[in-house]
């Protein structure tokens, strides 16, 4: 645990919605219209590669591996730029045009799966780049009795962003069956805008005299970070977790397939996953501030486990209410998870060294769901979803039991 800088934190006031500081209201807004821009390829990339490219589940699998984990290396990256220089804004800004530039390259790529795996990992690497250096600004921005909250305030908004863009995208869908060229274009335009509101309204956080570095931050001085018996516990309990845990898209395919789905409905599956996300993310962020954001971050999980099974426990239900089950459950597990785990391991972290520390934990979860995402896609491939789900369910639950000692005993600041 660091020394809370007194001078900066009494500015943030003591009241019940006071420690939130202006710059996570709106790094929320460019979230948010960042987060419409994705989602609308995101909820039709796995209908485009797999009907529209007709790819293999297991180049699929490939795909949303990268997806999930090619930010890893660049995250560490950016992290440390935005720590050396101390311009996360600049370094966060650096990575949102990254990201918009690569919805334009999906309009060139065509039916080369190669290709489009490239610019996928391209867009997740400016998605690395940016991500340590905004919620070390977050984290900047905020008292620590309130991290939980002031993550929560920020997944709302990157949600009520996730909740629209699939809206967009379906609506796009229903006129133009075969547009995905118009949803391209239309999320780089809105990705453009979410850049321009980080540019105009966020603001470097200065802190104080006492808080500054002797040395300049380094590659060193991050890895460093790994001495600390519990910030380390908090990696290696990242990185185990993620490494059994599913994605997303692979819940929505199989749903798509037991209830026959319409493909114009498919990017509606994402809605029903951001609504309970958006609903749930300021509670359980204002519920791990009060009991623990490593108990929180654990529920998360179990939550997680419960959505794979769903469809087994329950098999007397309509497809229907197994779909909407589904959705609910991976909506709590995200709100429970995403923005308390920032939340528990900012705690640990010195300002100087904030986006390099997230950068760590954020590169530990995303290798091990690049790694996640190829093995559920080859076992899919070979043995079905079913073999998949009930897998990866009980290697999961056997995880968490096995790390719940790491997430009982982080502790969370006075």
């Amino acid at each position: 645990m660091y020394p809370i800088e007194r001078e900066r934190l009494a500015a943030l006031g003591t009241g019940r919605w006071h420690g939130v500081g202006a710059n996570v209201y709106f790094l929320g807004l460019t979230s948010l219209l960042t987060d419409v821009s994705s989602e609308m390829v995101t909820s039709i990339l796995p209908l485009y590669a797999l009907y529209a490219l007709g790819l293999t589940p297991l180049q699929y699998g490939v795909i949303d591996g990268l997806y999930q984990g090619a930010a890893a290396l660049s995250r560490l990256a950016g992290g440390m730029l935005a720590d050396r220089w101390q311009r996360n804004r600049e370094v966060a800004a650096a990575g949102y045009a990254l990201s918009a530039a690569c919805k334009l390259a999906l309009l060139t790529v065509g039916g080369i799966w190669s290709a489009l795996a490239a610019v996928i990992a391209l867009d997740r690497i400016g998605k690395g780049i940016r991500t340590p250096s905004r919620d070390a600004l977050i984290s900047l921005s905020s008292a620590p009795r309130r991290l939980g909250l002031a993550f929560g305030v920020h997944r709302a908004f990157d949600t009520a962003g996730a909740l629209l863009g699939p809206i967009v995208a379906f609506a796009l869908l229903a006129r133009l069956p075969d547009g995905y060229d118009v949803i391209f274009v239309t999320s780089f335009c809105v990705a453009l805008a979410g850049l321009a509101a980080l540019l105009l309204f966020v603001r470097n956080p200065r802190a104080p005299a006492a808080t500054q570095p002797a040395e300049q931050p380094s590659l060193q001085a991050a890895l460093g970070l790994l001495r600390a018996p519990r910030f380390r516990a908090v990696v290696l309990g990242v990185a185990a977790l993620g490494l059994t845990s599913v994605a997303d898209a692979f819940f929505y395919l199989r749903i798509q397939r037991d209830t026959s789905m319409s493909p114009s409905l498919f990017p509606l599956l994402y809605v029903g996953t951001a609504v309970t996300y958006l609903l749930l993310a300021i509670p359980a962020g204002r519920l791990g501030d009060r009991i623990g954001r490593g108990r929180v971050f654990l529920l998360g999980h179990g939550l997680l486990v419960a959505a794979c099974l769903a469809p087994f426990a329950l098999p007397w239900a309509a497809v229907g209410w197994n779909a909407w089950l589904t959705l609910a459950l991976l909506g709590a597990y995200y709100a429970c998870t995403d923005g308390v785990l920032m939340a528990a391991a900012s705690a640990y972290l010195p300002a100087q060294l904030r986006a390099s520390g997230l950068a760590i934990v954020t590169t530990a979860s995303g290798l091990a769901r690049l790694l996640s995402s190829l093995l559920f896609g080859a076992v899919w491939n070979s043995w079905g979803i079913e073999t998949a789900l009930l897998s990866f369910a009980a290697g999961l639950a056997a995880t968490a039991l096995a790390t719940a000692p790491i997430w009982l005993r982080l502790e969370n600041p006075d």
